[in-house]
Formats: C-alpha cells, sequence, structure tokens
C-alpha cells in the first residue's frame, strides 16, 4: 500500500514537472517568435535608410498587404517599393529611426521618427530646401519569416507645416 501511494505521488509529480515544462516553453515560443520579429523591422528600416528595393522582396510577403489612409494607392509591394522611390526622391538624405519597437505573437508595432531635407520633388510638391521631422506609428504582421501587412498612422501635418506647403495653425499663408 505504502509503495503505491509513493507511485501514485511520484506519477503526480511527473506529471505536474511536464506540464511545467510545456507552459514555460509555450510561454518562451512568442518572446523567440517576437525577437525574430523585431529584427526583420531593423530591416525595413534599413531599407527605407538606404533605398535597396531588393530588400523590400526579402522582407515582405509577395501578397503584402498595405494600408494607408494618407496614401491609399499604396497598397501592394509594387507600389510601397514606388512609394519608398518617391520619398526617397524628394527626400534624398530621408532617415528614419525607431524609437520604440514592440512585439506580440504576430505583429509588431514601431513608433518612428523620420527626417529629410526636401531637395527634390515630393508627392507634387516642388523642392523648398527645407529639413523636416515628423513621426508615426507602423503595426506590422509577420507570417512564415515575412511581412504581410501594416497599418500606418503619421503625423503629416507637421510635415507640410515644416516645408511650408500648408501654414501652422491660427497663420494664414505669407
Amino acid at each position: 500500500m505504502l509503495k503505491s501511494a509513493r507511485m501514485f505521488g511520484f506519477s503526480i509529480l511527473v506529471v505536474a514537472l511536464t506540464t511545467l515544462l510545456f507552459l514555460m516553453s509555450a510561454c518562451q515560443r512568442p518572446t523567440v517568435i517576437g525577437e525574430e520579429n523585431k529584427a526583420m523591422l531593423l530591416r525595413v528600416q534599413e531599407l527605407w535608410n538606404t533605398g535597396k528595393l531588393t530588400l523590400a522582396d526579402e522582407i515582405f510577403a509577395g501578397d503584402f498587404v498595405n494600408h494607408d489612409p494618407i496614401s491609399p494607392d499604396v497598397h501592394d509591394l509594387k507600389t510601397y517599393k514606388e512609394y519608398i522611390t518617391t520619398v526617397r526622391t524628394g527626400l534624398p538624405d530621408f532617415h528614419v529611426s525607431i524609437d520604440d519597437m514592440l512585439a506580440e505573437a504576430d505583429k509588431v508595432a514601431v513608433r518612428w521618427t523620420a527626417t529629410g531635407t526636401h531637395t527634390g520633388v515630393l508627392m507634387g510638391i516642388p523642392p523648398t530646401g527645407k529639413q523636416a521631422t515628423w513621426s508615426g506609428m507602423t503595426i506590422y504582421r509577420l507570417a512564415e519569416g515575412k511581412i504581410v501587412e501594416a497599418w500606418w498612422s503619421k503625423d503629416m501635418f507637421s510635415l507640410l507645416i515644416q516645408l511650408g506647403v500648408i501654414p501652422p495653425p491660427g497663420q494664414g499663408m505669407e
């Protein structure tokens, strides 16, 4: 009887430890995935800062979907790459830095700051020679090691004010 009780107790202990190890590994895997996904976003930063469009094919899925209310025509990988070229043509010294990055499951949220000098035509706006700094946030969804979707929110109002395209609030155009 005593031997049976010890075996039962031992069995309970083995089951408890196995369950604990399983739960610990399940908790660690999303962290690893989150870190891998965050590393992918550093490559997006490199893409924007260098303009090397070949990186886009490595980073983004072929069926990538872009959601940007300010640039609704930028909706897939082809138009996204064209948009990068447009921005870097208007702002040849364009640079983006990552201020914060949070990862959860298949999504990474990035808060970023961009700078550039407006020396080329930018979305129909003739060069002003002015430097500008603006910020935004983007949420990326990844699957199978590639970015499959992005949602944007960026302060284009501030950019347009800095370029002198629109007046600051409460002031008229000169």
